[in-house]
């Protein structure tokens, strides 16, 4: 399983998890880094133009789109996950359009950024939420969200109340998304990630990639 390294997340506590998890990890920070993995995850914090030009700069968003297109497993995490929409109010980026909708600021909300423990409810079952209870509590930093038009409705899995309603986690294919740190919530937390990681095995089997392989990630401890 690759992780994106863009330079715009926190790597070593999204390794460390997956690999408690039981994702062998591996850092793309070039294009050939998609070969030989069968799932990505794409992490991030901060500002959406920032990050959006970082991942021009390395040539990763390409692949991003070519590995999308083809119907790969992929988890978005936080500004992860807003990327994959069309754009974002934050700083008017335009992003990698693989999902409709733009990340817009979050409603009515009594304080931002939202920050700490918050509820999320889902809207309807889906594996990535398997064996973790309605309105399990999932970590949360940030001040913008994804809002699909209503159109695109049934991409959304799950959403959470800062304020106004937001739209939490999102589910299409193979791809997923989830605009909390899973990294950072504890057993419900890791067991998404156990979720995504098992969910990736199925769907891979069978599936490798050309060039050379993903460089491997730093050494990682359990926890």
């Amino acid at each position: 399983m690759a992780v994106v390294d863009y330079g715009a997340g926190n790597l070593v506590s999204i390794a460390q998890a997956l690999t408690a998890a039981g994702a062998q990890v591996v850092l793309a920070r070039r294009p050939e880094g998609f070969a030989g993995v069968d799932a990505v995850v794409v992490p991030g914090v901060g500002a959406a133009g920032p990050a959006m030009a970082r991942l021009r700069r390395h040539r990763l968003d390409v692949p991003l789109l070519a590995w999308t297109a083809a119907g790969r497993p992929l988890l978005g995490i936080c500004l992860g996950l807003q990327l994959l929409f069309e754009g974002s109010d934050e700083d008017g980026a335009a992003t990698l359009g693989v999902l409709p909708g733009r990340t817009v600021r979050l409603a009515d909300a009594p304080r931002l950024p939202h920050i700490g423990w918050n509820q999320v409810e889902r809207r309807r079952a889906h594996p990535l939420f398997a064996g973790i209870g309605q309105g399990a509590d999932f970590y949360f930093v940030h001040s913008f969200a994804a809002a699909p038009p209503p159109e695109a409705d049934g991409l959304v899995l799950a959403e959470t109340a800062h304020g106004g309603r937001f739209v939490s986690a999102v589910a299409r294919g193979a791809l997923a998304g989830v605009q909390f740190h899973p990294e950072r919530s504890g057993r419900d937390g890791l067991r998404l990630l156990a979720n995504f990681v098992a969910l990736a095995g199925a769907a891979g089997a069978g599936h490798t990639g050309a060039g050379d392989q993903a460089e491997p990630g730093p050494p990682m401890a359990a926890g």
